[in-house]
């Protein structure tokens, strides 16, 4: 016979499972999330397809994030021009510190808010639980590698 605790921990299994589930794995493809960028337009994170893309979650208090975006700056001047893009994904949940952070880092790359911390709808379904976090796409959209080095990522944009 089930009593409340075996139907809780039952509970407790099933969504542990469908949460497991639903996070982003290798092989899968940029999913369809629209977030708000620094001017308010919404983007589709799944309209970067056809091109290699780095997905950066970070945000404005993380010391480690700041100090990849000098890189990620760099990289993405070097390689703009080879079809790759990099999408900042900030869950800071103060909107003018992501703002002065942007502005202090130098960062051109597109930047999106998701501004509930690691709550936030893309960084769950991410399986984000550290910053920074990062998702490499090849071209067709596909999920190639997490938290990538530098080199597995130069590789990616220079494969034809």
């Amino acid at each position: 016979m089930f009593n409340i605790k075996n139907i809780g921990a039952i509970l407790l299994v099933v969504f542990s499972i469908s949460l497991g589930n639903a996070q982003i794995k290798i092989g899968d493809v940029l999913p369809n999330i629209t977030l708000q960028d620094t001017k308010n337009n919404a983007v589709k994170l799944n309209a970067f397809k056809g091109k290699t893309v780095l997905v950066d979650f970070w945000a404005s208090w993380c010391g480690p994030c700041r100090l990849a975006n000098r890189k990620l700056v760099k990289m993405h001047d070097k390689y703009k021009a080879k079809n790759f893009e990099i999408v900042g994904i900030s869950i800071d949940t103060d909107k003018s510190k992501w703002m002065k952070a942007i502005e202090k880092d130098k960062i051109q790359y597109v930047q999106l808010i998701d501004p509930k911390g690691f709550d936030a709808k893309t960084a769950v379904s991410f399986g984000v639980d550290a910053l920074p976090a990062t998702f490499l796409f090849d071209a067709t959209g596909k999920l190639i590698a997490i938290n990538p080095t530098e080199a597995q990522i130069i590789s990616q944009i220079n494969k034809k």
